[in-house]
């Protein structure tokens, strides 16, 4: 049982939620900062390409793997302590990172990054359901939407700027001075009602949950790379993958307190937005990677003017989140709203899939801002639906839940994606180099998938690996757009429930008070057989 001692409404809600985004924002750095300092950092510890591949893939898998068992745990423990403790392991990683000496050093750092910032980013959501109602959500989604957005797509340009600037080490000391504010301000601010529910800890689901996250993982990345997909060690991956699936089901079936509940599944709304989040999240890391690689690759563009030229993106997200969070506060409706974000989301993948080497810069910055514009709208929205139709004891792993899909569907398509345009740019270019041959122009042998820089290459070369760069990621575009309706059928289908105006503690108050009254022989009714 738990009992709700409502602070909330004391708390000023602003000076909280400041803390709470910085939270957030280091969280979101870790994974996108160092996109652009990779090269110097491998070298520098005197690492290999096994290093700078598990750089990014452990930190991550610790995310993904991490984020469902923070969010159960946010159900049963005191979630400003949780919090706490997951800023405490960012700050201890981040350390270690900056101060690595070798490779081993290196990825430790990286994994207890990942770990902390799978917390921050479940448990954040998480405490902003606790001290504001969905209805009244919708007026912070500006300032959601923008640190979303610097974490996201603008981290490749801080990490480039910091890099060049004082070196790659500072992009992890640099995040420390903010976390530890972060701490401080919600441990000043933050008041949350006290929880005396008994914890049971699921073990047994927390390990073959963790494993079967771990090896589809592995697999994705390392298959067409490491090995061919068509081989004993893809298969041996697969089928372990299914076998701690289906171990999963089983074990979470039988738990008292099952990491990630069977009984989400039941409910239409949450299924729905998991749907819609895995396109989504496909659509957020993979226009964030592949614009960047293209503009770079096609148009010649510095790791740093490839951060600017995205910025129609960001600007379009921060402003769709902010002025339809706002309305969506002061009307209660959101549903057409989602639909028209998720269609703007289409529109705009479908017009990133006609680009090439040539398309004009203007042009191409409309169809950021479309895609931005879809992204601001739908994506925090989908978890303010998720958590407004959730029962007020299912809320931290619904919210975990639907962040942890939309970080799974994002890292395995922008895997799959990536061995997507690896091999559509090399057909492409074969074919050009065929041409350039059979016409008598002498052609250098190219690797494509070692990403060679387009300048020290002769002219005529130059001309078809820019060319085959922009059919690549143009066909990358194009994958993602049968994605992109989907989101858009999965939330057409959405029940359209009006927001609550009560935050979690409000209606755990409320749930306490009906019990009681139950329990005295009152006629009480309980929250759960009202409107969530």
């Amino acid at each position: 049982m738990t009992t709700a001692v409502v602070e909330t409404e004391r708390t000023p809600v602003l000076r909280t939620l400041i803390g709470l985004l910085m939270a957030l924002l280091v969280a979101l750095l870790a994974s996108s900062i160092v996109s652009t300092s990779l090269p110097s950092i491998v070298r520098d510890v005197g690492g290999s390409q096994a290093t700078f591949t598990w750089a990014v893939t452990g930190t991550l898998l610790a995310i993904t793997v991490s984020t469902p068992l923070w969010g159960k745990l946010s159900d049963l423990l005191n979630r400003k302590i949780l919090i706490q403790v997951a800023l405490t392991i960012f700050i201890v990683g981040a350390c270690l990172v900056g101060a690595a000496p070798a490779e081993g050093v290196l990825i430790s750092g990286r994994v207890l990054q990942g770990i902390g910032a799978g917390g921050l980013m479940a448990l954040v959501q998480i405490v902003m359901a606790d001290i504001i109602s969905p209805r009244e959500r919708g007026k912070y989604m500006g300032l959601f939407g923008a640190v979303m957005t610097l974490g996201t797509a603008g981290g490749p340009l801080v990490g480039g700027l910091v890099t060049d600037a004082v070196g790659w080490r500072w992009n992890f000391y640099g995040s420390v001075p903010i976390a530890l504010a972060a701490l401080v301000i919600i441990q000043l601010t933050l008041h949350l009602p006290t929880t005396t529910r008994k914890a049971r800890i699921d073990v047994a689901g927390a390990v073959v949950i963790s494993g079967a996250v771990s090896l589809l993982l592995i697999w994705i990345t390392l298959a067409g790379e490491s090995f061919p997909w068509l081989s004993v060690p893809s298969l041996l991956l697969a089928g372990g993958t299914l076998v701690l699936i289906a171990a999963a089901i089983f074990v979470e079936r039988r738990a008292a307190e099952p990491i990630i509940p069977p009984a989400l599944f039941q409910n239409r709304t949450f299924v729905l937005t998991v749907v819609a989040s895995l396109s989504v999240g496909v659509a957020v890391y993979g226009t964030s990677v592949f614009v960047s690689q293209y503009l770079q690759l096609s148009r010649s563009a510095s790791p740093t003017e490839a951060g600017l030229l995205v910025l129609p993106q960001l600007i379009a997200v921060v402003i769709s989140s902010t002025v339809i969070g706002a309305l969506v506060s002061r009307s209660g409706r959101w549903k057409p709203w989602m639909i028209t974000g998720s269609a703007l989301l289409a529109i705009g993948l479908g017009g990133l899939a006609t680009i090439d080497a040539t398309t004009a810069m203007p042009l191409l910055w409309l169809y950021q801002a479309a895609v931005g514009l879809g992204i601001g709208i739908v994506m925090q929205n989908l978890v303010l639906v998720a958590e407004n139709a959730a029962d007020v004891s299912h809320m931290g792993v619904t919210s975990a839940g639907v962040a942890f899909f939309r970080t799974l569907g994002g890292t395995i398509g922008v895997t799959v994606l990536g061995a997507l345009l690896s091999a559509r740019s090399s057909a492409v270019f074969e074919e050009s180099s065929a041409a350039l041959r059979g016409a008598g122009v002498a052609t250098p042998d190219v690797d494509l998938a070692a990403l060679p820089d387009p300048a020290t290459l002769p002219d005529a070369v130059r001309t078809a690996v820019e060319a085959a760069y922009a059919s690549g990621a143009a066909s990358v575009f194009l994958a993602s757009v049968p994605l992109a309706l989907l989101s858009l059928l999965a939330i057409i289908a959405l029940p359209n429930l009006p927001l609550n105006t009560k935050t979690r503690a409000q209606r755990i108050a409320e749930r306490e008070a009906s019990t009681a009254v139950d329990a005295a022989g009152g006629d009480g009714t309980t929250l759960d057989e009202e409107r969530p």
